[in-house]
């Protein structure tokens, strides 16, 4: 106790402080350590399946904790793998779907099971075994099945019989595509696990789009529906690729926040091959070819006419082209023939014409306008020739020529206002978190300024009024000066009482300086 006495109220304070924190510590640490970490052994459960699994670990005595959306169930870490290998063991967890061994495990009649019981069982059990191996495949979220078995008849023969049908939804994992391949799988697995299902029955269905499989019989198929995702991807790609150019280059010029692009195209994707064959002259001037080879054939003839003929077609009562009756003198004749070949230059080509070819482009361009006002004239112009070029320069295949006004109709550049509602909306929640943080921090950061100059106040007004104040009378010590001889005898004596008595000696010293 005289320990505690002894020391001041600020030492006082430090040590109940550090006492208290100590503790506080050793309290933080027990519970930290002594608490159960919880661990997810269950996740994506459906109602039946939370249930089943609840109800099991009741019995188990294994605790467990909910998730807010009933779909998951969290077990003490330590506890979390030996759970999940019971509940798997047991086929607790169907996700919806209940197989054979469970619907024909038990019988609902002692004498057995009517025809019409087994086959509404066999087609539950059915439809559960498919689901179960959808779900298997990788990115499955969720699957529902029901398949149509038609009644067989005795006396159709196996072309006659009626085919069986299958619907199935599937739902997949937030950012899961899936390709041709894994959507032949789907289609795969439905097709072999039911009897006399051609590939045309088969429709699967997710979020509202339709899969097609690869093999798919007559009609809109799965190859024209796969190239028509590949056509439309392009034209995605195609479109974006300019918004960005026109959003980078505009960014430029008001702004890279205060620009909105919107690109509209229309694609040809009809792939041409093409075989060309052109004739040209070389001597282009002359229209000739090259002289390969040449035949010239001179004939002439000289010599005396037949006696007994004259010349057609004369003399007295002559027919015409009927030989005369008088003699001839000399005959001459001249035959002329020239053959020339010319080789010419033969061009052949074969053309095939690029996978897509712009036909149509429209781009909008939305911008804030400056806070002077709205945005300038000028600017808006040399905005609308910048579109404009590209329009045309996109448009140069599509075998078409457009005017000027024809281009300025394929743009639009307008200036609109930010929407403060929806900036309210998409900011309001984090701006309002973090104003929340920074007040919060600057209020306790002023609390503590204030307990601190406050304490420091204190204590320099405690140590004033200690230094302020004077002993009383009958608390000073007394010196019996007539057995003192000599100063050094008063100097030991008060060197033991400063020793001994330090507070009275310094009470005595106050009550000689305030006497004198």
């Amino acid at each position: 106790m005289g320990y505690w006495n002894r020391l001041s109220k600020t030492q006082k304070a430090l040590l109940v402080s550090t006492v208290a924190i100590t503790l506080l510590t050793i309290v933080i640490l027990t519970m930290q350590f002594s608490k159960t970490e919880y661990e997810v052994a269950f996740q994506d459960l459906n109602g039946e399946d939370a249930a089943a699994t609840m109800t099991y670990l009741d019995g188990a005595g294994i605790p467990y904790k909910l998730s807010d959306d009933g779909k998951s169930i969290s077990v003490p870490s330590t506890n979390a793998a030996r759970a999940r290998v019971d509940v798997a063991s047991q086929g607790i967890i169907q996700s919806g779907s209940i197989g054979f061994n469970k619907m024909f495990g038990t019988t609902t009649s002692a004498l057995g099971m009517t025809e019409n019981e087994f086959n509404v069982k066999y087609k539950s059990a059915l439809n559960g075994e498919i689901e179960s191996l959808l779900k298997l495949m990788n990115n499955v979220e969720s699957a529902r099945v029901l398949v149509n078995l038609p009644e067989e008849s005795l006396f159709a023969n196996s072309e006659d019989q009626e085919l069986a049908s299958a619907s199935v939804v599937m739902t997949f994992k937030p950012g899961f595509r899936p390709s041709q391949d894994v959507i032949d799988g789907y289609f795969n697995i439905v097709k072999s696990s039911v009897p006399n299902l051609p590939i045309e029955n088969i429709t699967i269905t997710s979020d509202n789009t339709l899969l097609y499989a690869s093999n798919a019989g007559s009609g809109f198929g799965a190859g024209a529906a796969s190239s028509i995702q590949d056509n439309l991807a392009i034209q995605r790609k195609y479109e974006s690729d300019i918004e960005k150019s026109v959003k980078m280059f505009l960014g430029t010029i008001v702004g890279a926040d205060k620009v909105n692009v919107l690109v509209a195209s229309k694609l040809n994707f009809d792939q041409v091959n093409a075989n060309e064959t052109t004739y040209s002259p070389v001597d282009v001037d002359n229209m000739r070819g090259i002289e390969i080879s040449v035949q010239d054939i001179q004939e002439s003839y000289t010599g005396a006419g037949d006696p007994t003929s004259g010349v057609a077609g004369t003399g007295t009562e002559a027919v015409p082209t009927y030989p005369g009756d008088t003699t001839a003198g000399q005959t001459t004749s001249e035959n002329s023939n020239k053959i020339v070949n010319y080789q010419v230059n033969q061009i052949t080509k074969q053309i095939v014409q690029s996978p897509y070819i712009v036909k149509d482009l429209t781009i909008n361009v939305a911008i804030e306008p400056p806070a002077t006002g709205t945005l300038a004239e000028q600017t808006t112009d040399d905005i609308t020739d910048i579109l404009k070029n590209i329009v045309s320069a996109s448009l140069a295949d599509s075998g078409i020529t457009y005017n000027d006004a024809e281009l300025t109709a394929k743009v639009l550049v307008m200036s609109t206002a930010p929407s403060t509602e929806t900036a309210s909306t998409d900011t309001g929640i984090s701006r309002v978190l973090l104003w929340s943080i920074i007040g919060g921090l600057a209020a306790l950061l002023a609390v503590a300024i204030f307990l601190v100059v406050r304490r420091r106040r204190k204590n320099r007004e405690e140590e004033l009024l200690e230094e302020m104040e004077l002993p009383t009378p009958a608390e000073m010590p007394s010196i019996n000066l007539d057995t003192v001889s000599g100063e050094s005898q008063m100097r030991k004596q008060l060197e033991s009482l400063a020793k001994k008595k330090p507070d009275e000696f310094v009470n005595l010293l106050r009550t000689w300086l305030a006497d004198e």
